[in-house]
């Protein structure tokens, strides 16, 4: 199931391992004024303007006068104290990760990547792309401990892995969850990682847009691709190597795991995703405990974000919701009876309105649903506007396949 538009400019590709056999980016044009490659990448390395508290001060423009605007040296030295602390506390719990295909050492098809502390049994979170390549995964602490680590699950819609050692250093705790709730644009997000394998940087900038999504790494039988959905944007400058490190808040917590930047260069251009706490909190429990996770299926692709031609082609009075263009044969939404579009004409498909009690203005609605509420086996309700009149289909959710 998947929204047709998702990064309709920007192509995604993850960033944390960036390796030798690594597949080959896809690349989008730039719609608009010099066409450009961008592309979403994964934020890692292979082996081998940030917020000014300390220069002269801001420049204020007051008509054709410029007026050095100096913040307040308390001020100054409050942010510069709580980000050093924050620091001081957080960085022991974020680790750098060497993936090889075996004790060697040789990284053939290996890189690096970055992991924090998930777990007081030793448990580690990181990116799926970051461990995928390799058999071998060694971590290494700020401390300098070096352990050999154990792949737990990984989880490529949701692009999560957890490793675990068997110990950890006595200053490495597991770093505190934050709320995907209360996360607001604007505010600080501070990243920590290994971007080029310079280890245990950190970068800051704020969050720059919620509710976007990124695509699976897993293809489908079908051809069709699942996205991820509520993650979050930011401008905190992350490169590759950073890919599985934390995003966190002022306060240490940890609200985003980093894995992808929009770029035209392969380097942060200010344009980075951070899987959701709220998507940490759903799946890595299941990859702790089975290995995998069991997301639910209705087995419908739609056209997650109409336009006002499309409405006309589709023949519906309306944009908001998620038009269906297919319906898989057998499958959850076959079984309850929605309708997809007719291939020739476009039209005839069920508009869905309304998911449970949850309004579907977009697919990103839809989908949301599904993955972070939902659970496989659960019968909802499947509001749809069909030949100009509501209808309510029952359904019960199948497993992803």
């Amino acid at each position: 199931m998947n929204g047709k538009r998702g990064l309709r400019v920007l192509a995604v590709v993850a960033i944390a391992v960036l390796t030798i056999t690594a597949c080959a980016p896809v690349v989008a044009p730039v719609s608009e004024g010099e066409q450009k490659d961008v592309v979403v990448q994964p934020v890692s390395r292979e082996l081998d303007s940030k917020l000014d508290l300390e220069g002269d001060g801001n420049v204020a423009i007051d008509g054709d006068r410029s007026t050095p605007v100096v913040a307040q040296p308390g001020a100054t030295l409050g942010l510069e104290d709580q980000l050093t602390e924050l620091y001081r506390e957080t960085n022991p719990s974020v680790v750098y990760i060497v993936v090889t295909n075996g004790q060697t050492g040789f990284a053939a098809s290996g890189g690096t990547g970055t992991g924090w502390v998930y777990g007081a049994d030793g448990t580690i979170v990181t990116n799926n792309h970051v461990v995928e390549s390799g058999s071998y995964f060694e971590v290494v602490f700020p401390n300098g401990a070096r352990m050999e680590a154990e792949l737990i699950g990984a989880d490529p819609d949701s692009d999560l892995a957890v490793l675990q050692v068997e110990s950890l250093p006595k200053d490495a705790g597991p770093l505190p969850l934050g709320d995907s709730d209360a996360i607001e644009i604007g505010q600080f997000a501070i990243a920590i990682g290994n971007p080029f394998g310079e280890q245990s940087s950190m970068s800051m900038g704020i969050i720059s847009g919620l509710d976007r999504s990124l695509p699976s790494q897993r293809a489908t039988t079908s051809g069709s691709t699942y996205s991820l959905p509520a993650v979050i944007q930011t401008d905190a400058p992350i490169n590759p190597g950073n890919s599985g490190g934390p995003l966190l808040d002022l306060d240490g917590r940890v609200i985003g795991v980093n894995a992808a930047i929009a770029s035209t260069s392969g380097t942060s251009s200010g344009v980075g995703f951070s899987i959701p706490v709220s998507v940490v909190k759903r799946v890595v429990p299941s990859l702790i405990e089975d290995g995998e996770v069991a997301y639910p299926y209705m087995g419908v692709s739609f056209d997650g974000e109409i336009s006002l031609p499309e409405m006309e082609v589709y023949d519906i009075d309306q944009t908001r919701g998620a038009y269906v263009i297919t319906v898989t044969p057998d499958s959850p939404a076959d079984e309850a009876g929605l309708i997809g579009a007719d291939p020739e004409t476009g039209r005839g498909g069920d508009l869905v309105i309304a998911i449970g009690d949850r309004e579907v203005d977009t697919f990103s609605d839809l989908n949301s649903y599904l993955v972070l509420e939902a659970a496989v086996g659960d019968t909802i309700d499947i509001t749809v506007i069909r030949d100009g009149e509501e209808v309510v289909l029952p359904l019960t959710l199948g497993e992803r396949p």
